[in-house]
């Protein structure tokens, strides 16, 4: 049997209950809404409707998403007081989703899909402090440019509200079809995108390519594993 903290069993509402409650709350009307909501494949809830269970990174994606509560996405119970809520904006800890997009510290990584893996908790008055909670992800990082401040491995946290660009400020950046990481360097009508290790050039773009140029958001924190 599913563990109650892993999925929404059937004695909880079950599929259909929270798909009841995620379309009222997010204002769609359809499973291919929902998986574009939650950056997943149709397919992912397709069975996910089979097996009339779903994923808590799910209801915490669309807790996030929509401000609805957590609990009654999950359970269809009465939405608990901020207090008691840790999944809040405004409680002790938020969970932050960890997003399955990769973020290339060398070459560019093709890896952009923001499907949810997890939620993470952090403390809640931290993340206030940093900036702006509720556009926040996580994202792991591939490749060695940003070495020793950034390593291959490494978990980042990204705030997505944090797209105008700090001199020498750490960023998540589109550039055509793959996503980097990189320190940014103002210069008169061009934008450097740095890397720590020397062994990597410097980016230079101008004109159009800055045009083209897609700021995920600004790196706030990085987590390793030892």
């Amino acid at each position: 049997m599913t563990q109650r903290h892993d999925a929404t069993s059937a004695a909880a509402g079950g599929f259909e209950g929270f798909f009841a409650r995620a379309a009222q709350a997010a204002d769609i009307a359809s499973q291919a809404e929902l998986a574009a909501l939650l950056g997943v494949h149709r397919s992912a809830v397709t069975q996910a409707k089979k097996k009339d269970a779903v994923p808590k990174a799910w209801v915490l994606a669309v807790s996030r998403r929509t401000g609805a509560d957590a609990d009654w996405l999950e359970y269809g119970r009465p939405a608990k007081s901020a207090a008691k809520n840790d999944t809040a904006e405004d409680g002790p800890y938020i969970g932050v989703p960890k997003v399955r997009a990769r973020l290339s510290a060398g070459g560019g990584s093709f890896e952009t899909r923001g499907e949810v893996e997890s939620v993470v908790p952090f403390r809640g008055d931290w993340l206030r402090r940093k900036g702006n909670v509720s556009g926040m992800v996580l994202m792991d990082v591939v490749g060695n440019s940003m070495e020793p401040e950034i390593r291959h491995g490494d978990t980042v946290l990204i705030d997505q509200g944090q797209t105008a660009i700090v001199a020498h400020g750490v960023y998540a950046m589109g550039v055509e079809d793959t996503v980097l990481v990189k320190r940014v360097e103002k210069r008169p009508g061009s934008l450097v995108l740095l890397s720590d290790n020397r062994d990597y050039a410097p980016i230079v773009l101008s004109g159009d390519e800055i045009d083209a140029l897609r700021v995920i958001g600004r790196v706030l924190w990085v987590g390793r594993e030892l």
